[in-house]
């Protein structure tokens, strides 16, 4: 068996663990344990399921020392970001119980047999319902939010599936206890052996993936990665979803007015977005359209200043560390970018300070808007809107845009706002997209590359991914779910082709 390693990315340091690479066979008994916690789970009322999603954010909060305290050695990030992330964990959790309790994520609709124009019609009943087990892929930049007990999971067991993790290498052992707060408070429930699995490994990410019981899989990372998981789901016998977060750049556009208005504010703004988190953020604004003319001059030297000032971060493993400037000498040796502020390495471990580039929109291609995960902005002079337009061809599709104008730009608001709404899945005005709201609304994903999807990852919504809809037809009472059943219930529905909402008490 092949022991695994675990680095503290703030020296570099790398030290045993007792976990082992997770084999083959291994794989096979979690997913089937996992199949069987699905027969179970898949019976269960909507009030026991709520019961259950608020029982794991209360094991979260009970658990909170021990799992920052990996995370802390693990990931290199602060005490406040990572105290953070766990709470927002442990809030979705609690937001989901509330849509499982609400019902209206089923989508139930009710078509009662009777003469239609085109003749006699069978009653018909329809909601969404579990999937089965699903596969996900913890993120690197993320320990809570984005992997163990992150959206993906809490959004699957919401709707009623069991959740098998592949934990990711760089922090090993906050998953391990992330998967053991889960499986303790899920226990402590009542509910199965198997609703909570983990693989560690490379191959047994891949074996995890494959396996026929998997039904989807949610998975946040690399686009690299990305591919080479739905190339696996592309030689399974029966093709499952892949719901992919991949590659972003998150174009940011600054108007004339804005940056005469608030020049000192943006910089600061623009600044903390780039770098929070030492820029490993999906929704980081890698790219910012910036005017030309000496008000625009001012934000740029604003930028620079802040970076030349800025001490070394700590990255969050040796790959991001070693790839970071890689792409920077990609971004100027091909994509001709101007290189305004040098990063600079930390005195240990796998530190730098922050990179800024700068262009012309007239010159921006391709090459110069690869994505570079770490904390480096690429400022993209111009001169008039249609400069805008013509750069943003050649950004990649991503999760966010931001504009910032000033009140009396509507028009150049608007136009702006044309030129990026089929860009991107969510559009951010006079703000900054770095932290995504959980909420009913949120919109986390967007066009290829940015996501593979037309779903969320972020918010209620993002129950959706593990649902599929089934109709019953001319069907005897006794065998359908209760919400599809007659009389009062507690979910809105649709009958007859007419909107009821839930009954009242």
């Amino acid at each position: 068996m092949t022991t695994l390693n675990t680095t503290d990315p703030r020296t570099a340091t790398t030290s045993a663990t007792e976990l082992t690479a997770t084999s083959a066979v291994e794989v096979a008994e979690i997913t089937a344990r996992a199949a069987d916690a699905f027969g179970f789970l898949r019976r269960q009322s909507r009030a026991w399921r709520a019961g259950l999603l608020r029982a794991l954010a209360d094991g979260l909060e009970e658990d909170r020392e021990t799992l920052v305290d990996a995370a802390l050695s693990e990931t290199g990030l602060a005490a406040a970001r990572l105290n953070g992330e766990l709470s927002r964990s442990a809030f979705q959790f609690r937001l989901f119980a509330e849509a499982v309790d609400d019902g209206g994520y089923l989508e139930a609709i009710i078509d009662h047999a009777g003469e239609t124009p085109l003749g006699a019609g069978p009653d018909v009943r329809r909601m969404l319902v579990p999937i089965g087990p699903v596969a996900v892929f913890g993120a690197s930049n993320f320990p809570f939010a984005f992997s163990v007990v992150g959206g993906d999971t809490a959004s699957a067991v919401a709707a009623g599936n069991p959740v098998v993790v592949k934990a990711h290498s760089s922090h090993l052992l906050t998953s391990q206890r992330s998967h053991e707060s889960l499986t303790r408070a899920a226990a402590a429930f009542g509910a199965p052996d198997g609703l909570f699995g983990i693989v560690y490994g490379q191959q047994a990410g891949a074996a995890l993936v494959a396996d026929p019981r998997i039904t989807a899989v949610g998975f946040t990372g690399s686009l690299s990665t990305g591919k080479i998981l739905q190339s696996i789901i592309d030689e399974r016998e029966t093709p499952i979803p892949f719901y992919g977060e991949l590659s972003s750049v998150n174009p940011l556009i600054v108007t004339p007015g804005a940056v005469s208005a608030r020049t000192d504010a943006i910089g600061e703004g623009l600044f903390v977005s780039v770098t929070g988190s030492a820029g490993q953020l999906c929704t980081k604004p890698g790219i910012a359209f910036v005017p030309t003319g000496e008000q625009g001059d001012r934000l740029v030297a604003d930028i620079v200043a802040r970076a030349e000032a800025a001490a070394a971060q700590t990255l969050l493993n040796s790959r991001i560390h070693g790839a970071f400037d890689e792409i920077r000498t990609r971004l100027i040796a091909q994509g001709g970018a101007r290189s305004l502020v040098a990063p600079a390495a930390g005195e240990e471990g796998f530190s730098l300070t922050p990179a800024v580039l700068e262009i012309d929109a007239a010159d921006v291609t391709a090459e110069a808007t690869e994505e570079a995960f770490g904390p480096l902005v690429l400022l993209v002079r111009y001169a008039e809107r249609d400069e805008v337009r013509q750069a943003l061809q050649a950004v990649p599709h991503s999760l966010t845009a931001t504009i910032h104008s000033e009140p009396e730009e509507t028009e150049l608001r608007g136009a702006f706002t044309e030129a990026v709404e089929d860009l991107v899945g969510r559009i951010v005005y006079n703000g900054y997209p770095t932290g995504v709201r959980v909420s009913w609304s949120m919109n986390h994903g967007g066009p290829w590359p940015a996501t593979n999807t037309q779903h969320t990852s972020v918010g209620v919504t993002a129950i959706r991914r593990f649902l599929r809809p089934l109709a019953w037809q001319d069907a005897p009472v006794e065998v359908l779910p209760a919400e599809l059943r007659d009389g009062r219930v507690d979910v809105p529905r649709r009958v007859d082709g007419v909107l009821e909402l839930a009954s009242a008490d």
